[in-house]
């Protein structure tokens, strides 16, 4: 069996959102880690739906957030507002955006496709 490794601080690609922050991906196989930096101002339906093309976001998201905090809205209305230390098993089908006067830093294997340009 072979081992890999790569820094997230030397991530193999950077994906920039619309403004307001990037995403930092690092795929090892078939696993991929993005860091999250979403600066204050980033709004998903601002910064990443003209990226995605979609109303909200469908990507399913796992991760944890280590610095600011965020607010998500489900497409049924529901919020939740996470922050430093909160782990996340988010759905398909959201809006979310920055509440920190900070960025919020959020390490996610969910990010694949994640604001990846078609």
């Amino acid at each position: 069996m072979t081992s890999a490794f790569q820094s997230i601080d030397k991530p193999h690609e950077t994906r920039p959102f619309q403004a307001n922050g990037h995403m930092d991906v690092v795929t090892l196989g078939d696993f991929t880690l993005g860091r999250g930096t979403f600066e204050p101002g980033w709004k998903w339906s601002n910064d990443v739906k003209p990226i995605a093309g979609t109303e909200s976001c469908q990507v399913h998201h796992t991760g944890i957030c280590v610095a600011g905090t965020m607010t998500i809205r489900m497409d049924d209305g529901t919020e939740i507002s996470i922050g430093p230390g909160d782990v996340v098993d988010l759905e398909p089908g959201h809006d979310a955006w920055v509440t920190s006067d900070e960025a919020c830093v959020m390490y996610d294997t969910g990010v694949a496709a994640y604001a990846k340009p078609s």
